[in-house]
């Protein structure tokens, strides 16, 4: 125990030295506010869907700083505590949504103040405020200067965002909301060309809609009159593309040409996942389809309504993944999405009268509903993409000991090749491989206590590096992680559970296939039953799984495990290892 309290202290005066660099403005009183000697200062490492490991310091529970690549960032809580940390700029309510769901800070979006802009360098990190709140909400790096800004006329890609208000690292902590700071200029926000200020004369300034310090709260429950509003004040930025329609008739006809010639790559495919939603919502989708798993209404339904010669790929909008777009279209209260199953979302109430949706047209070139209809199992087929699947390991009470030095502890979730590094340095730091034969280890205190059971801690001296390695991994908790198509991944205890292939004997001898945990995979088990009825010519249904309260299985007449293996493995292309029960198949040749 003193031996570990060393530890903490001499990493909190390394940490108190590197922030003292980082943030040379701290008064040194600050400093020992924000580092404190005896409070709680815990070290968490976070790995990023890309593998990049992220370093995260927590005082009280809340993450106070994060280090990537040994260069450190305030989370939005310190930045709450001292909001001049950094150099500041301001933009419009309505982007907060956009950065919260993975897009940069573009130029038009931000706010020009009468007494002007910070100076900083490119590369400086900033942080990102709401007009009418000094509390800031994001932390980017500057893409170029302030007089770079300035000269390219406020157009481009300002500052490329770290993380935000309402992000994943913001929910390590208490969730708490921004804090309501006065703003240290209150003069309006002004445009800084002639054109711009042309622009806007002639239109109402709409201060309620931006100067109310409380936005920042719920943006979703803005009134899409609100939004609109905003939207135009930002000038010749489009926060909401699905109603470009609508906003190009109250803008000016040039500016708009302007901004449809310049729209980036990435607005563009805002744009067509916008189209092909309300498409889908319009003429895909029926009540009587609800509840609809998201993964199937994506590759079913919109990926159906997608233009000849266009490919939908949520990766290269702002959104980055399916279930921040479809927390947009809930924020508009378009349609409800809900967790029925766990880690599987599901449409479960789509609200048909709402504006959006009654005004959308349906683009040319595509025909009726009726030809759509026949398609709808050719897609739900073709168009499937099956998860990808990772087991993972969790740090148990037991094994913390061997695993405290790598800077992992209780909870700590790990891959196997995470796992074999960390053994591998632990065994080489302590010394422990065995002199006269490299291929075994010498098992210490600490080996001891964690891998071997307690008739063999008297009998076992060394372990071979397989048996070493296997035995760690057995007394690891079990979990998984599985990523649908377009959306984030889900991380679950335990092994994942197999598609379960079972044969029933029913009333007159007659037998009956029954598929569960197709919803694990991201299959809609009434899809399933809708494909395997039109191909065997046979009834199916669809039942709840008993002792369950939200799973459901398919039940099919007859022996039908040929054909699912056909429609698992070849088309679905599920590995072998996730289906149980395909040996259960008849035998060919058998009946005479």
């Amino acid at each position: 125990q003193f031996c570990n309290t060393s530890v903490i202290y001499l990493c909190r005066r390394k940490l108190r030295t590197d922030v003292a660099a980082a943030f040379p403005n701290l008064s040194a009183e600050q400093l020992t506010e924000f580092i404190p000697n005896k409070e709680e200062l815990n070290v968490i490492k976070v790995y990023t869907h890309k593998g990049e490991a992220i370093t995260v310091y927590t005082n009280n529970k809340n993450p106070i700083l994060f280090e990537i690549e040994k260069a450190l960032y305030p989370t939005v809580y310190t930045l709450w505590t001292y909001p001049d940390l950094l150099p500041a700029f301001s933009t419009w309510p309505p982007v907060l949504q956009k950065l919260a769901g993975g897009a940069d800070l573009m130029l038009p979006g931000v706010v020009v103040p009468s007494s002007g802009f910070p100076q900083v360098e490119r590369g400086t990190l900033c942080a990102v405020t709401l007009l009418g709140n000094r509390a800031p909400v994001a932390v980017g790096v500057a893409t170029m200067s302030t007089a770079e800004m300035l000269a390219a006329g406020m157009k481009g890609k300002g500052f490329a965002v770290l993380h935000t208000y309402m992000d994943h690292l913001w929910e390590f902590g208490d969730k708490s909301y921004p804090p309501t700071l006065a703003p240290l200029v209150t003069d309006p926000p002004e445009k800084d060309s002639a054109e711009d200020k042309e622009e806007m004369e002639g239109q109402e300034p709409f201060i309620s809609c931006t100067t109310d310090p409380l936005l920042h709260v719920d943006i979703g429950d803005l009134s899409l009159k609100e939004q609109d509003s905003c939207a135009r004040l930002m000038g010749k930025e489009e926060l909401n593309e699905n109603r470009a329609a609508e906003t190009a008739e109250d803008d000016n006809t040039e500016v708009q040409q302007e901004t449809e010639d310049s729209r980036t790559p990435q607005e563009q495919m805002d744009e067509l996942f916008n189209q092909c939603f309300f498409h889908a919502l319009k003429c895909k989708v029926k009540k009587s389809d609800l509840p609809l798993l998201t993964s199937t209404f994506l590759r079913s339904h919109m990926f159906s309504c997608c233009p000849a010669g266009q490919q939908l790929d949520i990766k290269k909008s702002s959104y980055k993944k399916f279930s921040k777009f479809l927390q947009c279209m809930q924020h508009q209260k378009i349609l409800q999405v809900k967790e029925l199953n766990k880690g599987v979302e599901s449409i479960v109430e789509v609200d048909w009268k709402h504006p959006d949706i009654k005004a959308f047209a349906v683009p040319e070139g595509f025909s009726s509903s009726s030809a759509a209809q026949e398609s709808k199992s050719e897609d739900r087929e073709q168009l499937y993409h099956a998860p990808e699947i990772i087991p993972l390991y969790g740090v148990s009470a037991k094994m913390v000991p061997l695993f405290q030095e790598s800077g992992h502890r209780k909870g700590s979730i790990l891959s196997s090749s995470e796992v074999r590094n960390i053994i591998i340095n632990y065994v080489k730091t302590n010394e422990l491989v065995d002199e006269t034969n490299k291929n075994f280890v010498k098992v210490n205190a600490i080996l001891c206590d964690c891998l071997l059971d307690k008739s063999e801690q008297d009998e076992i001296t060394n372990l071979k590096w397989d048996d070493l390695l296997s035995r760690c991994l057995e007394r690891l908790q079990p979990l998984h992680q599985v990523t649908f198509f377009g959306q984030e991944p889900i991380v679950r205890k335990g092994n994942i559970e197999p598609v379960s292939i079972t044969i029933a004997q029913r009333s007159s001898n007659k037998k009956v296939t029954i598929i569960k945990n197709l919803e694990l995979y991201g299959l809609d088990p009434q899809c399933v039953a809708n494909i395997l009825q039109q191909r065997v010519q046979a009834s199916a249904t669809i039942s709840p799984v008993p002792g369950t309260k939200d799973r459901v299985q398919v039940q099919i007449q007859g022996n039908q495990v040929h054909h699912l293996a056909k429609m698992l493995l070849e088309e679905y292309q599920l590995p072998r290892k996730y289906i149980q029960g395909l040996e259960k198949a008849p035998k060919l040749g058998r009946k005479k």
